[in-house]
Parts: structure tokens; C-alpha cells; sequence
């Protein structure tokens, strides 16, 4: 499709949750624009997870970078990793700009992750594939600084 692109010219890394021991609560992006990409993808990682913890991620929507009436996006959540079986693991959500309330308003998207019952390590990524305008690498969060 694109076989002239370097990877990191179709994806851009929108928002990052970076690697924490989040206590038992949530953690969250910041709001983005879905506006610039046609594809996501919210990539979550859990390291080791505290006795019996449990780890949750969904996609929120929300009319703007505040997070204006901010609600779920249906069918755009993980199925609960737990401790026994969740140490050390990836898991990955797609979606598109489609699947937001467009009628109602939404624009902007947030990865929001809730640990339960123990601190446990996580970490998670937001990205942005397929530009609409320009190379995706231009949308990159600041954090991002090195494209080797």
C-alpha cells in the first residue's frame, strides 16, 4: 500500500500513558482530535500486576479537549485483565473516527486505564494511523524526540 513510507510516516504517537505503578484508580490521556487520522489503535501494556488487581482500558469521547460531556464509546474496551493471568501482557484496541457520536458532536478520544484492589505496573500508547493531510510523524506528541 504504502511501500515507499517509513512506519513511522503513517502512524504518529497521539498520547501516552507512561510506564506507572498506578494504584488501585484510573489514569487517563489527554483529549485528542480524531480529525487528522482515519485509523486508531490504543496499544495498553501491563507489567506485574499487584495481588489481585485487575486492570481495565476503554476509548472515552468527548465534544472537545476538555472533555465536554465525555462518555464511553461503545464496544471499545478491553475485557478486564486479571492477576492471574495477566502479567506481563499487551492489549490493543482499534477503532476509527466513525465509531465517535459525530451526530451529537464528538471530536476528541482518551485511552483511560483503571487498575483495581493493588498498584500495578502499566503503561499504554495512542495512536494515530493514516493521515488525512500531511505525514502522520507531523502529529506526533512533544514527547516524541527521536525518529531514528
Amino acid at each position: 500500500m504504502f511501500t515507499n513510507a517509513k512506519a513511522s510516516e503513517i502512524f504518529a504517537v497521539l498520547a501516552t500513558i507512561d510506564p506507572v505503578s498506578q494504584g488501585a484508580g484510573s489514569v487517563a490521556t489527554g483529549w485528542i482530535p480524531v480529525a487528522n487520522f482515519h485509523n486508531f489503535l490504543a496499544a495498553i501494556q501491563t507489567g506485574v500486576l499487584g495481588t489481585a488487581a485487575t486492570v481495565d482500558a476503554k476509548i472515552q469521547q468527548a465534544k472537545d479537549s476538555s472533555g465536554t460531556g465525555a462518555k464511553d464509546i461503545t464496544g471499545k474496551a478491553i475485557t478486564q485483565i486479571v492477576k492471574a493471568s495477566g502479567d506481563n501482557k499487551q492489549t490493543l484496541i482499534n477503532f476509527r473516527g466513525e465509531d465517535l457520536d459525530n451526530a451529537n458532536g464528538f471530536s476528541h478520544v482518551a485511552l483511560s486505564i483503571t487498575v483495581g484492589a493493588a498498584a500495578s505496573l502499566v503503561s499504554a500508547q495512542l495512536l494515530g494511523f493514516t493521515s488525512r493531510y500531511s505525514s502522520a510523524d507531523a502529529f506526533n506528541q512533544a514527547a516524541v524526540v527521536q525518529i531514528a
